[in-house]
């Protein structure tokens, strides 16, 4: 990769980070689909709120939550501060840390710092990350290995992410081809695979051919919380790119729409909730509708970052803290005292 294009990634990464904190990329016209599930109130829940237990498995380590912090950052210094939040507060909370695109770290071994993170997160499960169409792109089984190592992960996730690529500019379009490159990556990982979307959420078909090939786990990442080809509205030079990414700013599968659709053909492989959540009893309902484990993205970044201390890391922690407290209180309107309870629950009712 040559200096200028090193250059143009980095800016890019940076650039992804400031629009999110500062301009409306929430996608229009589309929700998350969960306002239209309501828990039934039980008033009396016959449980008492401090044995209820949030903890649970996730890449055969136990946890002391089944909530994620989604991919999100790395590849600048900017981003390995805000990652570094992430993960001390994730390790006091129990809660696993997805990374951002980790294909920087391969073409600039010096940024691949921003991606290692286990020294603050000694003992939860971290999922390293990198682009699917990046096996287009140059990108094989042994790189993917390297990631792997690199960031001292538990798992490894693909993100699919064909809308934003399209409009991004010097986007990688080529999306051809690609069952079979992660068919072979699949077989050649020792660690669980996975695939996610973007923010337009997975339907039942590439499920399906998914779990074909070995995939191991699915995060939703549905419609209604942030939209990617929105993010890079913002960032385009072309006229046509400008123009056209408007017309999709409510394009994608409804958060909650992706969990009903996919819960009942999972082969008891993990399936992740998110996409657009906002709180505790979001992560609350999308266990309820079939996820094992609920993901929060942008939601978080701005608790990451502000302070340019380390304070902000507190900020952050009470952030997740909240969270946790806001889904223990709607376990505890449905009297579900642990996990399992939550997902046998029948009290999430579609509101009319």
């Amino acid at each position: 990769m040559d200096i200028q294009n090193e250059h143009e990634t980095q800016q890019r990464k940076d650039e992804h980070i400031t629009i999110c904190l500062d301009k409306p990329v929430q996608g229009k016209g589309i929700t998350t689909g969960l306002e239209k599930w309501r828990f039934k109130h039980l008033s009396l829940p016959e449980i008492d709120f401090n044995a209820i237990d949030l903890s649970t498995t996730m890449f055969g380590k136990t946890v002391k939550t089944p909530l994620l912090i989604s991919s999100m950052t790395g590849g600048t210094e900017r981003a390995f501060q805000i990652n570094r939040s992430l993960a001390i507060a994730a390790e006091q909370q129990g809660w696993s840390l997805a990374l951002g695109s980790m294909k920087v770290a391969l073409e600039k071994p010096e940024l691949a710092y921003s991606f290692q993170l286990r020294q603050y997160a000694p003992s939860i499960p971290i999922i390293a990350n990198i682009g699917l169409v990046s096996l287009n792109y140059g990108i094989n089984t042994k790189d993917c290995q390297r990631i792997v190592e690199l960031a001292e992960a538990d798992a490894l996730v693909f993100h699919l992410n064909s809308m934003q690529e399209i409009f991004q500019p010097k986007g990688d379009t080529n999306f051809s081809g690609l069952l079979q490159k992660l068919e072979e990556v699949v077989k050649y990982l020792d660690v669980p695979v996975g695939i996610k979307d973007v923010g337009w959420g997975i339907d039942a078909e590439v499920r399906d051919r998914m779990l074909e090939i070995g995939i191991e786990f699915v995060d939703v990442a549905g419609a209604g919380g942030t939209s990617w080809s929105q993010v890079e509205h913002f960032r385009t030079t072309s006229a046509i790119q400008y123009a056209a990414s408007e017309s999709f700013i409510d394009w994608g599968n409804t958060t909650a729409d992706c969990l009903i659709e996919l819960r009942d053909g999972m082969q008891k492989r993990m399936l992740i909730g998110s996409g657009g959540l906002r709180n505790g009893v979001d992560a609350a309902k999308v266990m309820a509708l079939g996820a094992d484990s609920a993901g929060f993205g942008r939601t978080l970044l701005a608790h990451a970052i502000e302070a340019p201390n380390r304070q902000q890391e507190y900020s952050i922690i009470e952030r997740l803290a909240t969270i946790e407290y806001e889904m223990k209180a709607a376990m505890f309107g449905i009297g579900a005292r642990h996990i399992e309870a939550l997902k046998r629950n029948q009290r999430l009712i579609r509101i009319p």
